[in-house]
């Protein structure tokens, strides 16, 4: 389907079903917030990567606002919902401060699922154990898809905004696990790369036999 969204740039990735919290301060952001909510339009959002906006973006659906500060600038909640592909960028639009683009939304799929979300999951928490992190979800695990696991995985916002590309719950899955499986190893080595270091200078135990050091 092709349509006409307004758009509001960001350096961020959203993803659909992902709840996020904005503060609006810019005048044709708080006009087109103003609009849409008023109207119950949705509004997209599309990362920017070195001041040029990206093909691929969300729309957003104004949940509420939450507080209209005395200069005008507004705590808002949105939620982000379906994928789309901008088509053409509109900059001006009569009588408006912010700028649009016809998009077309692409479909998206939860079938076929290849990676068992239990082995994604405890990839997951073994990176974060790692990190010394503790993540807890919103949801039960039997809920959980990709959407809500990606901004926990460590991606930059390339790696995030390649994830958003993907159509098939299958290849977001695939794409974070072999991301993680990465990760992970690299992790191990930093860590006993900085045990390492913290022995250098302590008087050690050497083992000729196995070249183990023990302070």
């Amino acid at each position: 389907m092709t349509t006409f969204i307004t758009l509001f740039p960001l350096n961020i990735v959203v993803y659909p079903g992902e709840e996020l919290n904005l503060h609006i301060f810019e005048p044709r952001y708080k006009q087109l917030i103003s609009e849409c909510f008023n109207d119950k339009k949705e509004f997209g959002v599309a990362p920017v990567f070195k001041n040029t906006v990206s093909e691929m973006g969300t729309s957003i659906q104004v949940v509420s606002i939450e507080k209209i500060h005395e200069n005008g600038e507004m705590d808002i909640r949105t939620k982000g919902q379906k994928i789309f592909r901008i088509l053409e960028h509109i900059k001006e639009i009569p009588e408006k401060l912010y700028s649009g683009s016809i998009v077309t939304y692409l479909e998206t799929t939860d079938n076929g699922i290849e990676v068992n979300m239990h082995s994604l999951l405890n990839l997951l928490r073994k990176f974060h154990s790692l990190l010394d992190v503790e993540k807890k979800f919103k949801k039960p695990d039997s809920l959980l898809n990709v959407y809500d696991l990606a901004h926990h995985a460590g991606l930059s916002l390339e790696q995030e905004y390649e994830l958003l590309s993907l159509v098939h719950e299958a290849q977001r899955q695939e794409y974070l696990y072999q991301h993680l499986r990465k990760m992970i190893p690299t992790i191990v080595e930093l860590q006993h790369l900085k045990k390492r270091i913290e022995l250098n200078g302590h008087f050690r135990k050497l083992s000729v036999n196995d070249g183990n050091e023990e302070e």
